[in-house]
């Protein structure tokens, strides 16, 4: 099924996905989704509403907020979001986060909410999940649960997070990026539907001009129109959408582009490059449905990685420093 982008059938499309994934049942004996119903019934509504709010005022901050959810939770306890002090070196800093993660200050505006309205109850690790979800529905994507009752770690690594194994670079090839994601514990399949999230976002000139002006696996006319925004040696920082047909809806128009060699980074294309998961991504191609089912299942998955509950960790009252 050929994705529409008017915003008539946009609406109608992502009410019918909707109404598929209220049925989604995602299970933990550690997380709950009514987990802050008692302690904090309006944390739900807050985060939302902040989320909701800077989404409509920069359509790029839904992806950076997403983003920050997806390399916090290769841990899934904030410790991404901790500054630099005199006992350890934070993890913003790392190659993989470095002029790429953004959002703090949206995160810290929700935080301030929260600990005005009930102080000390919610996760800044729960923010993160929360925002990642509603930040995908306010760009026209799917809904889920999001299961809750993380807590916040009280240090970070530098070393951990630049570890090549904990998030796949823009170089790697396929079987690479399968090694990341199943020493995780994720399926192939899974894998394809989280990557799908490129949906929406941008990257910088840096991570793909190797792939514009030395690979053959690209149209060719795509590569063209890349080259003005990306010149060969200067424009690092200038940004180029991840999903130019419809850069600012969460829908399954990546899929659509692989199949046309026109992924903007390498690892993207690996994905439709006469390898494994050639028919993965022609399925998401073909029904979007299937593709936000998946996807949903997978963040749901992927948000449950070793979280710290209990008596683990901390509720910070600041998200960048520990109580």
């Amino acid at each position: 099924m050929a994705i529409e982008h008017s915003s008539v059938k946009c609406s109608f499309v992502y009410s019918s996905c909707f109404l598929v994934l209220l049925v989604l049942n995602f299970s933990s004996a550690q997380l709950s989704a009514n987990f802050y119903a008692k302690t904090c019934p309006k944390a739900l509504y807050t985060i939302r509403n902040v989320v909701s709010n800077a989404v409509v005022k920069e359509h790029r901050m839904g992806a950076s907020l997403l983003r920050l959810h997806f390399h916090d939770c290769f841990g899934c306890d904030a410790s991404v979001l901790l500054d630099d002090t005199s006992s350890f070196t934070g993890e913003k800093g790392a190659g993989a986060n470095v002029n790429s993660l953004r959002g703090f200050d949206v995160i810290d505006t929700v935080k301030t909410q929260l600990e005005s309205i009930c102080p000390g109850v919610v996760s800044c690790a729960d923010i993160l999940a929360v925002a990642a979800r509603d930040s995908v529905v306010a760009l026209g994507g799917p809904t889920w649960n999001v299961q809750l009752g993380r807590r916040d770690s009280t240090t970070a690594s530098l070393d951990d997070a630049n570890k090549v194994a904990n998030i796949p670079s823009p170089a790697m090839d396929l079987s690479d990026i399968i090694t990341v994601f199943t020493n995780k514990g994720f399926t192939t399949k899974e894998m394809v539907a989280l990557l799908g999230s490129h949906t929406i976002g941008q990257a910088r000139c840096l991570t793909f001009r190797n792939r514009v002006y030395n690979e053959t696996l690209i149209d060719a006319s795509f590569a063209t129109s890349l080259k003005t925004n990306c010149p060969i040696t200067l424009g690092d920082d200038n940004l180029t959408a991840l999903d130019a047909s419809s850069p600012i809806l969460f829908d399954n128009g990546y899929f659509h582009n692989l199949v046309k060699n026109e992924g903007l980074l390498h690892s993207d294309q690996q994905l439709f490059s006469g390898g494994s998961t050639d028919s993965q991504v022609s399925a998401y191609r073909a029904n979007f449905i299937t593709f936000f089912v998946d996807f949903a299942n997978a963040i749901l998955k992927m948000g449950n990685l070793s979280p710290l509950t209990g008596n683990n960790g901390e509720i910070r009252t600041n998200c960048r420093k520990v109580n």
